[in-house]
This record gives C-alpha cells, structure tokens and sequence, in this order.
C-alpha cells in the first residue's frame, strides 16, 4: 500500500483530545500508511500540543495581503517549532485578483455570498486595496494575482500557497504549460564536471 505523503486534521474536534489525535497519527506513520500530518485552522496552544505527541510537518490556515492575522502569534510559533505553513485563499478567495467590485453577483452556490468582505458595501470601501496591487503590478508587467502571490512567497521560506479555481480551463493552462516546456530540449548542464563532483552529484 503506498503512504499518505501529507495527512491533514482538517478539524479539530473540541470533544477529542488533540494528544490522542497526535497518537493515531504516530500510530499511522509507524505503521507506513502516511509520511507526515498536519493541520488546517488549529490554534497556537493546539499545535504545540500535538507537536509534542508527534511532529507537525504543516499547519494549514488563511493567509494574504488581506488576511494577516497568523502574522500575529501562529507565525513564532511555527518558526520556533519548524513547521511549515500551507496558506489557503492566498488570492483572498478571488478578491485581490481585481476580478471584482460592488456590482458583482455571485451565484447561489458560491460561499462568498455570505462572507462580510464580499457584501457590495465592503468590496466598494476595499477596492482601494486593489487599485493599489494594480498599479504595482502594472509597473512590474505583472497581474495583481502574480503581485499577491509573489508578496506571500517572499514573506517566510516555509510558507507555500495553494490558491483554488473553480475554473477549468485554468488548470488546462497548467497542463498546456507543462505539454509545451516538455518538447523543449534544455542545452547545458547545471553544474561544470569539478562542481558536480564537489557538491556529490
């Protein structure tokens, strides 16, 4: 059976001791059945505690130029234990791509209905935001999607985004990219024989 590379607690259950979560998932890797675990919107105390049990190798929670607030105490905490963070909605669920603004219906379906940043009022009063990521992206030759997702990257080196799409032909993009690049033939090694040779290639 092949192993589980990253498995995440997507929620922690306040009736279930996070210690003994921690145990399974000991269990589980001794068992082989995962490599690693992590968890998604636990707090401080929550992650040093399982930590202790068994490793974390990631903790998953919002994080973009519009949501900062792991900044204020999950950040040291990570940092200090050596857990890595795996931002979701680094795109602010769409809003800092400039896709959208205070006449912008969402369908019945779509979550964003509901949240208070997404009300007409609050997407006209944050346009400012985006206006500001526009022009820094237009003096780059960039798009605000390119601009945000670059200042996350740029913000710790344990921190990676996962931004989502609800849009097919996005990832079609990413397929064509890699089809294209795959029938390109790179001319040159990376490294001269001597390096090579002295980093153990």
């Amino acid at each position: 059976m092949e192993a589980i590379d990253l498995y995440y607690l997507h929620r922690v259950d306040p009736n279930v001791s996070i210690e003994d979560v921690a145990q399974t998932m000991q269990d589980l890797r001794k068992e082989g059945k995962i490599k690693h675990w992590g968890l998604s919107e636990a707090g401080v105390q929550t992650v040093r505690k399982a930590h202790q049990v068994e490793p974390l190798t990631a903790v998953q929670n919002e994080y973009s130029l519009w949501w900062r607030e792991p900044e204020k105490e999950l950040f040291l905490v990570l940092e200090e234990l050596g857990i890595g963070l795996v931002t979701f909605s680094p795109l602010g669920k769409g809003f800092l791509t400039g896709s959208f603004d205070e006449h912008t219906q969402f369908d019945e379906k779509d979550g964003r209905r509901i949240y208070p940043r997404f009300k007409p009022e609050a997407l006209k009063a944050n346009q400012a935001f985006v206006e500001l990521l526009k022009g820094i992206a237009a003096s780059k030759g960039a798009t605000p999607a390119q601009i945000a997702l670059s200042w996350i990257l740029a913000q710790r080196p344990w921190i990676v985004p996962i931004p989502g799409t609800t849009k097919l032909h996005r990832l079609e993009e990413l397929t064509q990219i890699d089809e294209a690049t795959r029938q390109i033939t790179i001319v040159g090694n990376c490294y001269t024989p001597e390096l090579e040779k002295r980093v153990g290639l």
